[in-house]
């Protein structure tokens, strides 16, 4: 499985900042994950790949650059990070399961404005993967390059969205297509790949081999350059998802010794939001546990949390998911960070009403403040053991 991280600030970071110099940054992920306990692939060496929007007035289309060599091993990574600055970046290093080594299969993926990344797998992908070709309109098949089934999971975004009467082709409007609209593209596809497997003969499904694996890991961030929208989700009621965390605060600081960077908050505000597969920090009070099968959406850095009511949704808060299942894929579910806790989370659908903000979450999300309330308590609990 693979590591991403997603960066959306009010104000541009050097890449470097980012990806090269904290302790566990993501360059540090790609050879000593963590939360990965996969000793068939130890490594996140299968390529890397860093988004990154510029100033308008190059276009609203994404800088994408990859590259098949280890991240950790890429002079050209290094120089270009460290004279680089964005507010909004993507940072992916890759551990294959699908697809052979090539620039083409290294995320993120970009159409237009819209940049994409994926942790995970597509269950039962290769008794899926015609017939989800055949759902979508042929712009969005002929515009496939590369062969992971994460890069198709994209295809079927643009698909949805399309289908949601929105041309992910044509000129973004000012502020882009809008994070409810985001938003329900995401669950749409979600919901679109678990029809595709449920449509799986039961002739496949009863020959209980071990290489047909019926779960998904769908871990999808995808951004427009205003909104950002990110799932934690696996297609089961009993397993816990991949891990995905997030933290927030007013500035992103280096303390010595070199490496070791905090997220401050001098107020509640959140000019920085950091969202990733494992913390960049040691420091567990930066991060919150993103829920399983929940989405997370930043827009004008506000943070809302919505929980995904499909057939997996499990509302009892005392439930507690087998980390079994992520654990076989090479990942540890849960790790260090705080936890949203359940009692905070208001369980209603992410709908097209959650349209105004004001700088504020509204209804159908978690309050950031009551985030901060969560993580207060969090914070109490661990002083107080």
């Amino acid at each position: 499985m693979c590591r991403f991280l997603v960066y959306k600030g009010k104000d541009e970071i050097l890449l470097s900042n980012l990806i090269l110099a904290p302790t566990h940054s993501i360059l540090t992920q790609s050879y000593d994950s963590r939360l990965r306990l996969d000793t068939r692939r130890p490594h996140n060496g299968d390529g890397f790949g860093v988004g990154y929007y510029t100033p308008p007035a190059l276009g609203p289309e994404p800088c994408i650059f990859t590259s098949t060599i280890p991240a950790w091993n890429c002079i050209n990574l290094e120089r270009l990070a460290s004279k680089t600055t964005s507010a909004l970046i993507f940072a992916h290093v890759r551990a294959t399961t699908e697809g052979t080594l090539s620039d083409s299969n290294c995320h993120p993926f970009r159409h237009g404005s819209l940049m994409w990344m994926h942790n995970g797998n597509l269950g039962g992908w290769r008794y899926i993967k015609r017939r989800l070709v055949d759902s979508i309109n042929d712009q969005w098949f002929l515009g496939v390059q590369g062969s992971t089934d994460s890069e198709w999971a994209f295809a079927l975004f643009l698909d949805s969205l399309e289908k949601m009467g929105h041309d992910p082709s044509a000129t973004p409007r000012p502020g882009g297509f809008g994070h409810a609209v985001l938003r329900k593209a995401m669950l749409r596809t979600i919901e679109r790949i678990n029809q595709l497997i449920a449509d799986i003969p039961d002739t496949v499904r009863g020959q209980d081999r071990d290489d047909v694996e019926m779960r998904s890991l769908l871990n999808f961030a995808v951004t427009d350059g205003h909104s950002v929208i990110c799932t934690r989700y696996v297609s089961s009621r009993t397993d816990e998802a991949a891990s995905l965390y997030f933290s927030s605060g007013t500035s992103w600081k280096e303390h010595a010794p070199p490496g070791n960077y905090k997220m401050e908050r001098r107020d509640k505000g959140a000019d920085i939001v950091l969202v990733a597969s494992e913390p960049l920090t040691f420091e567990r009070d930066n991060w919150v546990t993103v829920p399983t099968n929940s989405v997370l959406t930043i827009f004008k850095q506000s943070i809302m949390i919505h929980p995904i009511l499909d057939q997996y949704y499990n509302a009892s808060p005392s439930y507690n998911r087998s980390a079994g299942f992520a654990v076989s894929k090479g990942l540890v579910s849960n790790g260090p960070g705080a936890a949203v806790a359940a009692a905070e989370i208001k369980v209603s659908p992410a709908s097209d009403e959650d349209d105004e903000i004001n700088g504020r979450v509204v209804k159908g999300g978690v309050v950031k403040e009551k985030l901060d309330l969560a993580r207060q308590r969090m914070e109490e609990l661990r002083l107080n053991a």
